[in-house]
């Protein structure tokens, strides 16, 4: 069931279009990849879900109703620029964020510090904010964010300046609080994070959806007829082998420590037919499928649209 439906939502400034007729659709208890260049209208889509400002046309349908500014209170927004005043304690500026979210200060100090010692950082209750590193204040952002319960969430970027541990700690509960319910909206740059949490996702380039779906589905469907290949032997003979007939275009040459490759066959051939070519070519040692990344994807995908605009 969808939770958020945007539909042909178009915005415009001086001289500049930052959404250009729009749509997609969030459904309920899934995460939701929200992906695109520096600047494709992202965070303008981003700031009409959350009635920050208004589109110019189209409309945004949230929880079966048209979205309105007492909506606001069901959406946990965690904006990319934020920050904390800097002489508070953390405990004492967590709770007066909580209780502007309407919560009591019991139950939200006993949420808090559920939270505090879910993420690692119950110790820091009553240090100053000025104490915190970057991911240390950004941990406790992300807890005032969730900490009502929303029924959405919107995170731009938040692994930003997390190391690999705490990014991992972040994901981990991230995925747990969809699997309780939770319905996210996720904003990125990092495509590794997309291909782990994401569910579905879409693509906007130059103020214009241009790609939509599953995941799976996306990496299934543009990955039809590719294959990677490890051999020994010579990459050339192998190139020759396969000709230009046989072989629509390479994807990836590695030859340092081992001899892969991973190419595209014209849609005609079968996998068998490649495989009998690079055989009388090259010793083959492995040979399977080859998904699609996500970068791949977002990188192709932003580049034939560029081209097709020419």
């Amino acid at each position: 069931m969808s939770l958020l439906t945007v539909s042909n939502v178009s915005k415009h400034y001086a001289g500049h279009t930052a959404l250009d007729d729009v749509s997609l659709e969030v459904n309920e208890g899934r995460i939701y990849g929200l992906l695109g260049p520096n600047g494709a209208g992202k965070t303008t889509l981003i700031r009409i879900i959350n009635h920050i400002t208004a589109p110019d046309s189209g409309h945004v349908i949230f929880d079966g109703h048209p979205l309105t500014q007492n909506d606001v209170v069901n959406i946990g927004y965690l904006p990319e620029e934020r920050g904390l005043y800097k002489k508070m304690k953390v405990g004492d500026q967590a709770l007066f964020f909580a209780r502007l979210k309407g919560l009591s200060k019991a139950d939200a100090t006993v949420r808090l510090k559920e939270w505090f010692e879910r993420l690692e950082i119950s110790d820091w209750w009553n240090k100053k904010v000025e104490e915190l590193s970057k991911g240390m204040a950004q941990k406790v952002q992300f807890i005032v964010t969730v900490l009502h319960r929303p029924k959405l969430l919107i995170f731009d970027e938040p692994f930003s300046g997390f190391d690999p541990i705490n990014a991992n700690i972040l994901k981990r509960e991230i995925l747990r609080l969809r699997d309780e319910g939770a319905t996210v909206i996720f904003s990125t740059h990092n495509m590794s994070s997309v291909e782990t949490l994401c569910d579905d996702i879409t693509l906007i380039n130059n103020s214009k959806n241009i790609l939509t779906g599953n995941v799976d589905e996306i990496r299934n469907r543009l990955g039809q007829n590719r294959y990677k290949i490890t051999f020994e032997g010579d990459t050339n003979n192998l190139l020759t082998a396969l000709g230009d007939n046989l072989l629509e275009h390479t994807v990836d040459i590695v030859s340092d420590r081992e001899n892969a490759i991973t190419l595209k066959v014209a849609p005609e051939f079968s996998r068998r037919d490649l495989l009998r070519t690079a055989t009388e070519a090259v010793d083959i040692t492995s040979f399977g499928s080859a998904l699609p990344s996500m970068d791949e994807i977002f990188i192709s995908t932003v580049q034939q649209f560029n081209q097709n605009k020419i």
